[in-house]
C-alpha cells in the first residue's frame, strides 16, 4: 500500500494510492470484520477459538476474514505452538474505529 503524498500538479493522490485507499475503507464495510476488530480493540491478544465464540461463527469463517485484514495490515498475528493469537496492527487501526464512532455519535446528538 502506497503512503499518500501530495504531488506538485495536484493536490490529489495518484490513481494508484486512491485504488489502494479505496481497498483499505472497503473492509471497514463488512459488519463481521467491524465486529473482529473491535473485539480486539478490547482484547488484545485473540485467538481464532474465542473470536469464533464470541461470533456465533465457525472457525473457517473467522480465519477467511483474519486473512483479509492481514492482507490490508489491520491485524497482525502471533503463533504461541498451535495457537494463533491476533491483534490489531497499530495505534492507526484503533484511531480509525474511535473515529468512526465519535462521528455517528455526532450525527445522533
Amino acid at each position: 500500500m502506497s503512503i499518500y503524498t501530495i504531488h506538485e500538479e495536484s493536490d490529489f493522490p495518484l490513481e494508484e494510492e486512491l485504488a489502494d485507499l479505496s481497498e483499505f475503507f472497503r473492509v471497514f464495510g463488512d459488519p463481521t470484520r467491524l465486529q473482529i476488530l473491535f473485539i480486539l480493540l478490547k482484547n488484545p491478544e485473540t485467538g481464532v477459538n474465542h473470536l469464533s465464540e464470541l461470533l456465533g461463527l465457525h472457525q473457517t469463517a473467522i480465519s477467511h476474514q483474519l486473512k483479509i485484514l492481514r492482507q490490508l495490515r489491520l491485524v497482525r498475528y502471533r503463533k504461541d505452538g498451535r495457537n494463533v493469537y491476533y491483534s490489531l496492527s497499530d495505534h492507526h487501526i484503533h484511531d480509525i474505529l474511535h473515529i468512526g464512532m465519535e462521528h455517528l455519535q455526532e450525527g445522533s446528538i
